[in-house]
């Protein structure tokens, strides 16, 4: 049935790595073992040590998509226009971050941070010929984490935390109204191709009902990190994130129309659209369950001599735990199932740094980060490949006690081919998207540090 594309489909692009522009400079390489400033405490919890002072970062991030559809061979929907390309779907995203860390003495720590880890935002435009599979997809959280760190002795500590994670999310797409009108002649004994069925036909091309499936959940986790120096100028950070598992609630909502028949065929059509409005595009309550996944790093930052640092990063995020997703309307039945079959990926991360003076800093980095999309499950939802990264940052110092972070970043997107008429396959429903994507982010970040 093609009302299925009213659910939702995750996709690798809804991790936001940007926690702190300070990080971004350097591709995130590090990230676990650098420890430079309260942001530690989404890298790396046990960092918290090293800070000494009480300390507040915020951070602000423009990342802005550009996800652009090319058509090579689709097919419109029976009774539809086949419709456009749909635009950029991508668009300015504002992230914010925020940390606080207090010394208690000079082994315990207490932090506190509040930040986005998961987010998406792709939006077609009208009328687009993907429609019945997408239209937009809107997924945001706020994650709260309060964390305790512990430094066993001069070269070791420990971190750990909680977090209080809040999920949002709102999908949306068009439904094939006059192929499910259709439908449901044929279901009520009108036979295909006789003269009542096509009289049908020819009375309502056209038809669409807008779908929307809003949701939202607060499920719970934990982080444990450990940081090692092996010497006064080498330290390997180690770091894991739980899954986090949702019980997602929310309901499903229709927009359907009023199709207008005169003569004879007005009460036959009116009776269709009735029983289709009251048994399969009808308003309920809905829920499914998402395992969002784990996530560790292994990290290392080397200082070269008093003007360079190097530092490389190795994550890993375990996406497998999406085979599926599944929303269950209020009475049980399946409003929609999309196979995911993600795949757990790496991420690896190299960055440097240079100390111009004791006000400057410079930063680089590029990373390497593998999509869990395969390609025989990529969806319009988030057409993600495989992505490289670039990114350069800076650092100017007012004194001891408060400076400024600016990381900018360029995402190469691999292109991505898709070939998909929705879950299960419906060209007549839902038409054929076939055509390659080319997409790419563009980042920037400004982050704002004091002790005090």
């Amino acid at each position: 049935m093609w009302v299925a594309g009213a659910g939702p489909v995750f996709g690798a692009g809804f991790q936001i790595n940007e926690n702190s522009a300070s990080g971004l400079g350097n591709a995130f390489a590090g990230g676990a073992a650098a420890a430079e400033d309260a942001a530690t405490l989404w890298s790396n919890a046990a960092g918290m040590a090293r800070l000494g002072q009480r300390q507040v970062a915020g951070a602000i991030h423009l990342i802005t998509p550009s996800i652009k559809f090319r058509n090579d061979f689709s097919a419109p929907a029976s009774q539809q226009a086949q419709g456009g390309d749909g635009g950029d779907a991508g668009g300015l995203n504002v992230v914010p971050n925020l940390y606080f860390v207090m010394p208690l003495d000079r082994q315990w720590a207490l932090g506190l941070g509040i930040n986005a880890p998961w987010g998406l935002v792709t939006d077609y435009d009208d009328g687009w010929v993907g429609r019945f599979q997408a239209d937009k997809s809107d997924i945001r959280t706020v994650n709260v984490n309060p964390a305790v760190s512990y430094r066993v002795d001069g070269r070791l500590s420990l971190g750990l935390g909680v977090n209080v994670q809040r999920i949002d999310a709102t999908f949306t797409n068009q439904v094939n109204y006059s192929a499910a009108l259709l439908q449901a002649a044929a279901q009520n004994g009108i036979a295909p191709g006789s003269a009542t069925y096509n009289a049908i036909a020819q009375a309502t091309p056209g038809l669409e009902s807008s779908a929307r499936i809003k949701g939202n959940d607060t499920a719970y986790g934990w982080n444990a990190g450990l940081l090692w120096e092996i010497g006064p100028d080498q330290r390997v950070g180690v770091h894991y994130r739980s899954a986090v598992s949702y019980d997602v609630t929310g309901d499903a909502t229709f927009a359907n129309p009023t199709p207008t028949v005169a003569g004879a065929l007005a009460p036959t059509v009116a009776a269709l659209a009735a029983g289709l409005n009251g048994t399969v595009l009808f308003d309920s309550g809905v829920s499914a369950k998402v395992k969002l996944p784990p996530i560790a790093n292994l990290s290392f930052l080397g200082r070269l001599d008093s003007r360079w640092d190097v530092m490389a990063d190795a994550q890993w995020t375990g996406w497998s735990t999406i085979k599926d997703l599944t929303f269950v309307r209020a009475n049980g039945s399946t409003l929609s199932s999309t196979p995911e079959n993600f795949k757990d990926v790496w991420k690896l991360a190299a960055g440097a740094n240079y100390r111009l003076d004791d006000r400057w800093l410079f930063r680089g980095g590029a990373a390497y980060d593998r999509s869990p999309v395969q390609r025989e499950f990529r969806t319009p939802r988030l057409p993600d490949n495989d992505r490289t990264w670039l990114t350069l940052g800076a650092q100017y110092k007012w004194g001891p006690t408060m400076w400024l972070d600016v990381g900018a970043g360029y995402v190469w997107v691999k292109e991505a081919s898709i070939n998909k008429s929705g879950d299960p396959p419906n060209v007549l429903g839902n038409g054929l998207l076939n055509g390659q994507y080319r997409s790419s982010v563009t980042i920037l970040s400004v982050q704002l540090t004091s002790n005090f």
